[in-house]
C-alpha cells in the first residue's frame, strides 16, 4: 500500500518527503573547484551533520578531455576508503545527486571556457545556448584563446565564454545520462544555462508571470547605443539598468540616465575603458563604480557590451533606508525561501562585490507582510525554473508602491557569508533539507508531504 501511494505521490509532485522508515538518500557528486569557498563549505556542513562528503569533480579535469565517466571511476576509490553510511543508509548503492558550482574566477577556467565556445572547437554542441544562432563578435580560434594571459578585471571575450559554458553544461548532461544512471541533478544543466543569460531569464519569469522590471522594447530589444536611446525616448523612460546578459559581481552593469529635454546622459557603471590609438579599446571590470557622461566613452561601452548580448530593464526606483538604496538576495531550497540579506547602497547597485553593506530584512525596516511577499516571489520564481531546486533571487522592492520585482535568478546564489537560517548557514540548510527530501522527476508542482492530498 506505501509503494503504491509513493509512485502516486512521485507522478504529481516529481518530489517526495520520505518517512523516516524508508529515507531515501544519495550520494552527493559536486562538479566545482576542489577547496574553493562553495566546495568547502559543502564538505564542512557534510561533515558537521554527520554526512559522508560529496566527491567533488574538477572543472579543469574535465575541461582538459576527462570524461565524467573517467573521473567518476578515478573516485570510487574514495568511496571504498570512506564510510558511505548515514542513518543506517548505504549510499554507495544509490545512483547520485549531481550539483553544478560556479565555475568562480579561475582564470584558467575562463580561458578553457573560452577556447571551448570557438568556432573550431571539437565541440559545437550549441543545444543549451537559448541565442545560439547570434553571432559572437570577432570570434578568438581555440589556439588564440588558450594563449590569453591573465589581465586583472579583464572582459577577455563574454559571449564567447557563454556559449563554451552552454557546450560543457551540454557535454555533462550528456555523459551523466551514461557514467550516473538514474543520477538527479540538484540543478539541471538546462535550467543553469537558462539562468545565466538574463535575457532569457527574464522571458521565462514574465511568460510564468512574475513581476519583473519592464523591459526597454518589449517586442523587440534594442541592439546597441543608438536604438535604445530611440527606445528610451520614445518610451519616456529615461532611466534604465542595462545588463551584460551572462555577467556577474557588478560585471557590466550599468545605471543609465537620459534628461528628457536636454538629452544630456549620466553612466554609472563598473566597466573600466583603456582607449588605444591602433586598436580597439580594453574593457575591464573596475571593482568600483565609475561616472560617465561623455557621449563618446558612455556609447562605446554600451555598443561593446550589445555586441556581446545585453539585457535593459525600467530603473524602479528601490526602496531606501537613512538615503540609500537596498535590495534582497533571497535563498530558495527545494521550494522553501530561507536565507535572506538586505543589500545596502549608496549608489543604485547594491552588488556586495562593490563592498556594500548587508543587513537582515528587518533591520532594512521591512514589515513581515513585505517580507512575505518577498519570499512568495522568490519561490514562485524559483518554480519558474522546474528542474532546479536551489537558487538565489534578487528581489526588489519598489520605494513606492512596495511592490516586489524579481531582477535576477542566480544558480550559485547560495553563498551568503554570516546568515543563519533555523540554526543553519546556507550549506548546512541544503545538506539537512536534501537529507529529507529526494528529487524522483522535475518537480511540476510545490512540494507535498506524504498522506497528503
Amino acid at each position: 500500500m506505501l509503494a503504491t501511494s509513493r509512485k502516486a505521490m512521485m507522478r504529481k509532485t516529481g518530489a517526495i518527503l520520505p518517512s523516516q522508515s524508508e529515507p531515501l538518500m544519495r550520494p552527493m557528486i559536486v562538479i566545482g573547484i576542489p577547496g574553493d569557498k562553495r566546495t568547502s563549505g559543502i564538505q564542512q556542513a557534510r561533515s558537521d551533520l554527520g554526512m559522508p562528503p560529496a566527491i567533488i569533480l574538477s572543472y579543469a579535469e574535465f575541461l582538459q578531455g576527462r570524461s565524467l565517466g573517467d573521473l567518476m571511476e578515478e573516485h570510487k576509490k574514495q568511496l571504498s576508503r570512506q564510510s558511505s553510511v548515514y542513518n543506517g543508509v548505504d549510499l554507495s548503492a544509490a545512483p547520485p545527486l549531481l550539483r553544478l558550482e560556479s565555475p568562480g574566477s579561475s582564470f584558467e577556467i575562463e580561458r578553457a571556457l573560452i577556447a571551448l565556445g570557438a568556432p573550431d572547437s571539437d565541440d559545437i554542441d550549441d543545444t543549451l545556448h537559448p541565442f545560439a544562432d547570434r553571432p559572437d563578435p570577432r570570434p578568438l580560434r581555440v589556439k588564440v584563446a588558450h594563449q590569453l594571459k591573465e589581465m586583472q578585471g579583464i572582459l577577455h571575450h563574454p559571449s564567447q565564454w557563454f556559449r563554451g559554458y552552454c557546450r560543457m553544461l551540454a557535454r555533462l548532461q550528456r555523459e551523466a545520462k551514461t557514467a550516473c544512471p538514474g543520477s538527479l541533478w540538484l540543478n539541471d544543466p538546462t535550467d543553469i544555462a537558462a539562468m545565466t543569460d538574463k535575457r532569457q531569464t527574464q522571458q521565462i519569469l514574465s511568460e510564468a508571470g512574475i513581476p519583473i522590471p519592464r523591459p526597454v522594447g518589449e517586442d523587440q530589444q534594442p541592439t546597441d547605443y543608438d536604438s535604445l536611446r530611440e527606445m528610451m525616448l520614445s518610451r519616456r523612460m529615461h532611466r534604465v539598468f542595462i545588463k551584460l546578459a551572462f555577467g556577474s559581481a557588478a560585471s557590466g552593469v550599468i545605471a543609465y540616465q537620459i534628461h528628457p529635454v536636454t538629452g544630456a546622459e549620466i553612466a554609472l557603471t563598473t566597466v573600466g575603458v583603456e582607449d588605444y590609438i591602433t586598436r580597439p579599446p580594453i574593457y575591464y571590470n573596475s571593482g568600483k563604480l565609475r561616472r560617465y557622461t561623455d557621449t563618446a566613452t558612455i556609447s562605446g561601452i554600451i555598443n561593446w557590451i550589445y555586441q556581446h548580448g545585453a539585457y535593459a530593464e525600467q530603473w524602479i526606483p528601490k526602496a531606501g533606508l537613512k538615503g540609500k538604496a537596498f535590495d534582497i538576495r533571497q535563498l530558495v531550497v527545494l521550494r522553501e525561501a530561507c536565507h535572506a540579506v538586505a543589500r545596502v547602497s549608496p549608489t543604485p547597485i547594491t552588488n556586495l562585490h562593490l563592498r556594500n553593506q548587508r543587513i537582515s530584512l528587518s533591520e532594512a525596516g521591512l514589515s513581515e507582510p513585505i517580507q512575505e511577499q518577498v519570499r512568495n516571489t522568490a519561490v514562485q520564481a524559483l518554480a519558474a525554473f522546474p528542474r532546479s531546486g536551489v537558487a538565489g533571487i534578487d528581489v526588489l522592492v519598489s520605494g513606492g508602491s512596495q511592490q516586489c520585482f524579481v531582477a535576477d535568478v542566480n544558480p550559485f546564489g547560495d553563498l551568503l557569508y554570516d546568515v543563519k537560517y533555523r540554526g543553519c548557514n546556507t550549506y548546512e540548510w541544503e545538506m539537512k533539507v536534501l537529507s529529507a527530501r529526494d528529487y524522483i522527476t522535475p518537480p511540476s508542482i510545490p512540494l507535498i508531504k506524504e498522506g497528503l492530498s
